[in-house]
Protein backbone atom coordinates (compact mmCIF):
# COMPACT_ATOMS: atom_id res chain seq x y z
CA UNK A 1 0.00 0.00 0.00
CA UNK A 2 3.06 2.32 0.92
CA UNK A 3 4.63 1.10 -2.26
CA UNK A 4 1.53 2.34 -4.24
CA UNK A 5 1.55 5.88 -2.72
CA UNK A 6 4.82 6.49 -3.72
CA UNK A 7 4.30 5.59 -7.14
CA UNK A 8 1.74 8.09 -7.42
CA UNK A 9 3.50 10.31 -5.76
CA UNK A 10 6.12 10.35 -8.32
CA UNK A 11 4.24 9.92 -10.71
CA UNK A 12 2.62 13.19 -10.16
CA UNK A 13 5.45 14.79 -10.12
CA UNK A 14 6.59 13.75 -13.25
CA UNK A 15 3.48 15.08 -14.50
CA UNK A 16 3.63 18.21 -13.21
CA UNK A 17 6.94 18.92 -13.80
CA UNK A 18 6.47 18.01 -17.80
CA UNK A 19 2.75 20.03 -17.55
CA UNK A 20 2.41 22.35 -14.94
CA UNK A 21 -0.62 21.84 -11.82
CA UNK A 22 -2.83 24.22 -13.78
CA UNK A 23 -2.49 22.03 -16.95
CA UNK A 24 -3.00 18.45 -15.29
CA UNK A 25 -5.89 17.09 -15.08
CA UNK A 26 -7.27 14.29 -12.64
CA UNK A 27 -8.10 12.36 -16.13
CA UNK A 28 -4.27 12.97 -17.00
CA UNK A 29 -3.24 11.91 -13.65
CA UNK A 30 -5.27 8.39 -14.14
CA UNK A 31 -4.18 7.83 -17.38
CA UNK A 32 -0.34 8.30 -16.76
CA UNK A 33 -0.86 5.73 -13.37
CA UNK A 34 -3.79 3.42 -15.15
CA UNK A 35 -5.49 3.66 -12.02
CA UNK A 36 -8.98 4.35 -11.21
CA UNK A 37 -10.17 7.60 -10.17
CA UNK A 38 -11.35 5.81 -6.66
CA UNK A 39 -8.26 4.39 -6.28
CA UNK A 40 -6.53 7.45 -6.72
CA UNK A 41 -8.90 9.22 -4.39
CA UNK A 42 -8.20 6.40 -1.81
CA UNK A 43 -4.83 7.53 -1.30
CA UNK A 44 -5.13 11.24 -1.91
CA UNK A 45 -8.76 13.46 -0.93
CA UNK A 46 -8.27 15.69 -3.87
CA UNK A 47 -5.71 16.54 -6.28
CA UNK A 48 -4.27 19.95 -3.76
CA UNK A 49 -3.16 17.55 -1.34
CA UNK A 50 -1.89 15.00 -3.89
CA UNK A 51 0.15 18.24 -5.41
CA UNK A 52 1.05 19.60 -1.86
CA UNK A 53 2.36 16.15 -0.98
CA UNK A 54 4.73 16.23 -4.08
CA UNK A 55 5.90 19.26 -2.63
CA UNK A 56 6.68 18.94 0.53
CA UNK A 57 8.41 15.50 -0.41
CA UNK A 58 10.52 17.02 -3.69
CA UNK A 59 11.41 20.22 -2.53
CA UNK A 60 10.82 21.38 1.16
CA UNK A 61 11.65 18.32 2.92
CA UNK A 62 14.77 17.70 1.66
CA UNK A 63 15.89 21.09 1.73
CA UNK A 64 14.61 21.50 5.11
CA UNK A 65 17.13 17.83 6.14
CA UNK A 66 20.07 19.91 4.32
CA UNK A 67 19.95 22.94 6.86
CA UNK A 68 20.10 20.68 10.27
CA UNK A 69 23.30 22.02 10.47
CA UNK A 70 25.61 23.86 13.46
CA UNK A 71 25.66 27.36 13.64
CA UNK A 72 29.63 27.09 13.62
CA UNK A 73 30.08 25.74 10.28
CA UNK A 74 32.70 26.02 7.17
CA UNK A 75 31.72 28.01 3.52
CA UNK A 76 33.05 24.20 2.47
CA UNK A 77 30.44 22.69 4.66
CA UNK A 78 27.49 25.01 3.34
CA UNK A 79 28.54 24.25 0.23
CA UNK A 80 28.60 20.50 0.34
CA UNK A 81 24.94 20.79 2.40
CA UNK A 82 24.01 22.27 -0.99
CA UNK A 83 25.65 20.00 -3.03
CA UNK A 84 24.20 16.94 -1.49
CA UNK A 85 20.66 18.84 -1.79
CA UNK A 86 21.16 19.02 -5.64
CA UNK A 87 22.48 15.65 -5.59
CA UNK A 88 19.02 14.93 -3.96
CA UNK A 89 16.50 16.07 -6.72
CA UNK A 90 18.60 15.24 -9.20
CA UNK A 91 18.52 11.48 -8.34
CA UNK A 92 14.62 12.43 -7.80
CA UNK A 93 14.23 13.43 -10.63
CA UNK A 94 16.14 10.61 -12.63
CA UNK A 95 13.75 8.35 -11.72
CA UNK A 96 11.32 9.82 -14.21
CA UNK A 97 10.47 8.14 -17.30
CA UNK A 98 11.27 11.45 -18.73
CA UNK A 99 14.65 12.67 -18.85
CA UNK A 100 14.48 16.39 -19.67
CA UNK A 101 12.36 17.89 -17.25
CA UNK A 102 11.92 22.02 -18.10
CA UNK A 103 13.43 24.13 -16.05
CA UNK A 104 10.64 26.75 -16.61
CA UNK A 105 8.04 24.53 -15.22
CA UNK A 106 9.82 23.52 -11.60
CA UNK A 107 10.13 27.36 -11.02
CA UNK A 108 6.48 27.68 -12.15
CA UNK A 109 5.11 24.46 -9.96
CA UNK A 110 6.93 26.43 -6.58
CA UNK A 111 5.39 29.40 -8.03
CA UNK A 112 2.15 27.67 -7.88
CA UNK A 113 2.80 25.91 -4.56
CA UNK A 114 3.45 28.82 -2.78
CA UNK A 115 0.53 31.76 -4.00
CA UNK A 116 -1.61 28.13 -3.40
CA UNK A 117 -0.98 27.36 -0.31
CA UNK A 118 0.05 29.76 2.56
CA UNK A 119 0.70 27.51 4.56
CA UNK A 120 3.41 25.91 2.01
CA UNK A 121 4.34 29.43 1.34
CA UNK A 122 5.29 30.08 5.19
CA UNK A 123 7.74 27.26 5.47
CA UNK A 124 9.29 28.00 2.38
CA UNK A 125 9.99 31.60 3.73
CA UNK A 126 10.90 29.74 6.74
CA UNK A 127 13.69 27.41 4.95
CA UNK A 128 14.93 30.55 2.96
CA UNK A 129 15.25 32.72 5.72
CA UNK A 130 17.24 29.61 7.72
CA UNK A 131 19.50 29.02 4.49
CA UNK A 132 20.50 32.91 4.59
CA UNK A 133 21.14 32.81 7.85
CA UNK A 134 23.53 30.04 7.58
CA UNK A 135 25.48 31.72 4.64
CA UNK A 136 26.02 34.25 6.82
CA UNK A 137 27.66 32.60 9.70
CA UNK A 138 29.81 30.53 7.57
CA UNK A 139 30.92 33.97 5.79
CA UNK A 140 31.10 35.43 9.13
CA UNK A 141 33.07 32.72 11.14
CA UNK A 142 35.18 32.67 8.01
CA UNK A 143 36.47 36.14 7.98
CA UNK A 144 37.00 35.65 11.70
CA UNK A 145 39.36 32.73 10.81
CA UNK A 146 41.27 34.96 8.12
CA UNK A 147 40.12 32.65 5.27
CA UNK A 148 37.57 35.19 3.53
CA UNK A 149 37.87 38.49 3.18
CA UNK A 150 37.05 40.88 5.31
CA UNK A 151 35.99 43.96 2.83
CA UNK A 152 33.02 41.89 1.34
CA UNK A 153 29.64 42.72 2.43
CA UNK A 154 28.62 39.37 4.45
CA UNK A 155 24.60 40.08 4.36
CA UNK A 156 24.76 40.86 0.41
CA UNK A 157 27.17 37.97 -0.49
CA UNK A 158 24.61 35.49 1.70
CA UNK A 159 21.91 36.14 -0.28
CA UNK A 160 24.14 35.63 -3.46
CA UNK A 161 25.00 32.36 -2.12
CA UNK A 162 21.27 31.51 -1.43
CA UNK A 163 20.47 32.67 -4.99
CA UNK A 164 22.46 30.09 -6.95
CA UNK A 165 20.07 26.77 -6.48
CA UNK A 166 17.46 29.97 -7.37
CA UNK A 167 18.75 30.55 -10.59
CA UNK A 168 17.74 28.07 -13.33
CA UNK A 169 17.56 29.82 -16.74
CA UNK A 170 16.33 27.50 -19.44
CA UNK A 171 18.42 30.08 -21.64
CA UNK A 172 21.68 29.15 -20.27
CA UNK A 173 20.90 25.40 -19.38
CA UNK A 174 18.24 24.14 -21.69
CA UNK A 175 15.55 22.34 -21.17
CA UNK A 176 17.26 19.80 -18.39
CA UNK A 177 18.46 21.52 -15.41
CA UNK A 178 22.30 21.79 -14.97
CA UNK A 179 22.91 20.62 -11.63
CA UNK A 180 27.06 21.13 -12.39
CA UNK A 181 26.40 24.50 -13.37
CA UNK A 182 25.28 25.33 -9.83
CA UNK A 183 27.36 23.28 -7.71
CA UNK A 184 30.24 25.28 -10.01
CA UNK A 185 28.81 28.24 -9.52
CA UNK A 186 28.95 27.76 -5.88
CA UNK A 187 32.62 26.84 -6.14
CA UNK A 188 33.46 29.87 -7.97
CA UNK A 189 31.60 32.57 -6.51
CA UNK A 190 33.76 30.80 -2.98
CA UNK A 191 37.19 31.02 -4.62
CA UNK A 192 36.42 34.98 -5.40
CA UNK A 193 35.76 35.97 -1.96
CA UNK A 194 38.50 33.80 -0.06
CA UNK A 195 41.64 35.34 0.30
CA UNK A 196 44.35 35.36 -2.18
CA UNK A 197 46.62 32.95 0.31
CA UNK A 198 43.88 30.18 0.72
CA UNK A 199 42.27 30.11 -2.68
CA UNK A 200 43.85 27.18 -3.89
Amino acid sequence: MKDRREYIIAKAMELYCMQGFNNTSITDLQNALDMGRGTLYYYFKDQDELFQTCMERYFLQPKQEALQLPANLTMNEMIEAMEKYLDGLEAALLTFENKQVNTSNVNHLMFTAYSRFPSMRRKAQRLALKELDLWRKAINYEQRMGIVRRDIDAELTAIMFAHIKNSYDSGLTGAKMNFELLKNTYKGLYKLIKIEKNAE
